[in-house]
C-alpha cells in the first residue's frame, strides 16, 4: 500500500531507459534466434551505424534504428559503471 505521506517521483527517463532496455533485449533475441552472436551484432552496429549488423528477423532492425545511437550508448556506459562501481 502507498503511503499517502510520501511523494512519488515520476520520471519519464526512467520509462525511456526501460523501453530502450526492451527494445535491445528484442534485438538480442533476434540475433540469438537466427545463430548470430548478439553482442558482437549489436556493438557492430553501434560502432558504425550500419543497420546490416542487424538482421531484419522478429523486426529487430527497424527497432533498433527507432533508438538514437549516442544515447543507447550513454545508456549501456551509464549503467556498466553504476554496476561496477
Amino acid at each position: 500500500m502507498l503511503d499517502p505521506n510520501k511523494t512519488i517521483k515520476f520520471s519519464l527517463k526512467d520509462e525511456h531507459d526501460e523501453e530502450m532496455r526492451q527494445t535491445l533485449m528484442a534485438v538480442y533475441d533476434a540475433l540469438k534466434e537466427k545463430g548470430y552472436n548478439p553482442i558482437s551484432q549489436i556493438v557492430g552496429y553501434i560502432l558504425s551505424e550500419d543497420p546490416t549488423y542487424i538482421t531484419t528477423h522478429k523486426n529487430a532492425r527497424s527497432l533498433i534504428r527507432r533508438l538514437d545511437r549516442d544515447e543507447l550508448l550513454q545508456t549501456l556506459v551509464t549503467e556498466y559503471l553504476a554496476q561496477n562501481s
